[in-house]
């Protein structure tokens, strides 16, 4: 688990130092999320930062990472568990690597598809982009919202983000003021509706959804939804059950790549006893797991 932090000004009024200062109180209120190491950019109008919780390319992957131009900046919570072929079709077309991480290939996969980028992305992200040629900010959530990503415009036209809201509370401009709208929203349903916060000013990147901040200007879209349209085939209960055994399986082993130990918590129920069953079977060491029980 790792965190991102950050803002892009209104103007640069602000001495570098201040906004330096900024940025490094914001990255630590999210430590927790990333213990290993702490990477920053301040740079015109921009202030990226990262906690990084380090799993791929432990020596050359620190954040934030930039296109070979150094035009383009990312700092990025997550992992794509198909960044390997993805670097090689970049490759392919020209682009040049300096680490062997995911992190890296996201920032060319943006080079070159722009926010289309996304649709090749197979993995657990949240990331922000930023175009120091263009002035422009790019925000973008997995497509089930399994890494989270709040922002806000402030009053003063500056753009916080940052993957908790204290990291935006940290900024200094934004309001702890309740929202009674996603208030009434969570009496009456039971939940805050995905892109509403319950702090006034402050919203949630929607699952499967991207942002463009650009000219003081957001503008967000759906880039992936749910399809319900079109009943498939129906198919015999052992069908039906061969068809789950590859999915988990297809899951299991995407999830295994990593450059350090990985395990797994065992409660003993189905669910997590599956998982750690294939990763028995398609692991080269034995499985290391953890199980939590209470007095």
């Amino acid at each position: 688990m790792c965190g991102i932090a950050g803002f892009i000004s209104k103007n640069k009024v602000a001495p570098v130092g201040e906004r330096e200062e900024l940025l490094d109180r914001m990255c630590k209120t999210i430590v927790h999320r990333g213990p290993d190491e702490q990477g920053t950019i301040v740079r015109d109008r921009a202030a990226l930062g990262m906690r990084r919780l380090s799993i791929i390319d432990l020596k050359s992957g620190q954040q934030p990472i930039f296109d070979c131009s150094g035009n383009l900046a990312i700092v990025f919570n997550g992992e794509i568990y198909n960044f390997r072929e993805l670097k090689n079709d970049l490759e392919q077309k020209g682009h040049r690597f300096k680490t062997n991480s995911d992190t890296e290939t996201i920032v060319h996969a943006y080079e070159e598809y722009g926010a289309d980028c996304v649709q090749h992305l197979r993995g657990m992200f949240a990331f922000a982009i930023y175009d120091f040629e263009q002035e422009s900010l790019f925000l973008a959530r997995d497509r089930v919202g399994k890494k989270p990503l709040f922002y806000s415009l402030t009053d003063r036209g500056n753009f916080v983000f940052g993957s908790e809201i204290k990291v935006l509370i940290e900024h200094g401009e934004i309001s702890r003021e309740i929202d009674f709208s996603a208030l009434d929203s969570y009496l009456t349903f039971g939940y805050v509706p995905e892109d509403f916060c319950m702090f006034k000013g402050v919203r949630k990147l929607a699952p499967g959804e991207i942002l463009l901040f650009k000219k003081d200007e957001i503008t967000t879209r759906k880039y992936w939804d749910f399809d319900y349209s079109g009943a498939s085939e129906i198919k015999t209960e052992g069908e039906y059950i061969e068809i789950l055994r590859q999915k988990i399986r297809e899951a299991v082993e995407l999830r295994l790549i990593s450059d350090v130990p990985l395990g797994a918590f065992l409660s003993g129920g189905v669910d997590s006893s599956s998982v750690v069953g294939i990763m028995s079977q398609v692991s080269d060491t034995p499985v290391k797991t953890f199980s939590i029980g209470f007095n």
